[in-house]
């Protein structure tokens, strides 16, 4: 009887894990080992693009967190102003945003943030605030 019950805990985890990120409407899928993001719409492959994320020593967090807020021309307060267009933030400091070093775009390079092209990084901004951040789900994995 108890590890039925604990089986079925685990199944309801599982569900539950499941059904969070099939409740975004928008999910972007950010794989740190093939430097890539795939944007999936309603469960549809729409995008894939190439991106930046942590380099030596500056960690791109691991894990799944819906979209917090979003700044179309944002500055990095701790990193002398740097330009963070396009920025939507998932967790802290940490946001998928546009850059303007696309040529280090598909390897490490950035202080933690995922990294896009600027006109990936406008396109991601306007989905993910057309269908409400609150609906978009950023799930980074290795």
């Amino acid at each position: 009887m108890r590890s039925f019950l604990a089986a079925a805990v685990a199944f309801l985890l599982v569900l539950f894990q499941a059904e969070t990120v099939l409740a975004a409407n928008l999910v972007a899928q950010v794989n740190l080992s093939s430097q890539t993001m795939t944007v999936t719409q309603n469960g549809v492959v729409k995008h894939r693009w190439r991106v930046s994320t942590g380099r030596k020593g500056f960690n791109t967090p691991t894990g799944s967190w819906s979209a917090k807020w979003a700044s179309r021309n944002h500055r990095s307060r701790k990193y002398n102003n740097a330009p963070m267009p396009y920025a939507i933030f998932f967790k802290g400091g940490y946001a998928v945003h546009a850059t303007y070093e696309t040529r280090r775009l598909g390897r490490p390079a950035s202080h933690g943030c995922v990294r896009l092209s600027p006109s990936d990084a406008a396109t991601f901004y306007q989905l993910a605030n057309r269908h409400g951040l609150p609906n978009t789900r950023i799930v980074i994995t290795r």
